[in-house]
């Protein structure tokens, strides 16, 4: 028996999409970060998750304390050669996939520590694999929302194809510094490469 008044109510509610297109929605709709702060760009990173900015709004207000729930790192703050280790550690930990905003010009490039320090990095892409770059001493934290969303953009446009029989994803781009040390290997971040010359 059929039940006429179901008969006409669906046909503008109907949506048609691709496995791939679904993925990468909820993947993109719930980027959760890991709390990870370094130095005063944690202040402004702060101020995007509290109520002006509302990060949750882009589904990445679920700062997790461990790496093993996030997807997420904002590295927000000056990386000296002590952290680096530590960062590269609670990379690895991360599940995948997995994506990095450099927040910050300390961050970026090492800023103004750099110059006359010999205890910072000149920018955590020596370190970790960097997805997102924010710019700005601090950044604003529209400037995060901003990363947040190109982060979501990137995302959005992974594709899982099928080639010879076996299922791969898109890979993300690797930084071409030579301070980057591939997943697996234990190799200590390079010291050469911040010598002042002149």
């Amino acid at each position: 028996m059929t039940k006429p008044w179901i008969e006409g109510r669906f046909e503008e509610n109907v949506i048609t999409t691709t496995i791939e297109q679904g993925i990468n929605w909820a993947r993109q709709s719930s980027l959760w970060p890991m709390t990870f702060g370094l130095a005063c760009c944690a202040i402004e990173m702060m101020a995007a998750g509290a109520s002006r900015y509302d990060i949750d709004r882009f589904g990445a207000g679920a700062f997790r304390a461990t790496p093993r729930q996030a997807d997420l790192m904002i590295v927000a703050g000056t990386v000296t050669y002590k952290m680096a280790s530590r960062v590269r550690r609670l990379y690895n930990q991360m599940p995948n996939p997995k994506y990095v905003i450099a927040m910050g010009a300390c961050t970026v490039g090492g800023g103004p520590y750099f110059k006359y320090g010999y205890h910072v990095v000149k920018g955590v892409d020596l370190v970790v694999p960097v997805d997102v770059y924010v710019p700005g001493c601090p950044p604003r934290p529209e400037s995060l929302l901003e990363g947040l969303m190109r982060i979501q953009d990137k995302v959005k446009g992974q594709k899982i194809t099928k080639r010879n029989g076996t299922r791969i994803s898109d890979e993300l781009p690797v930084p071409h510094h030579s301070g980057y040390a591939e997943p697996g290997t234990e190799i200590d971040p390079l010291f050469d490469h911040q010598k002042i010359t002149g």
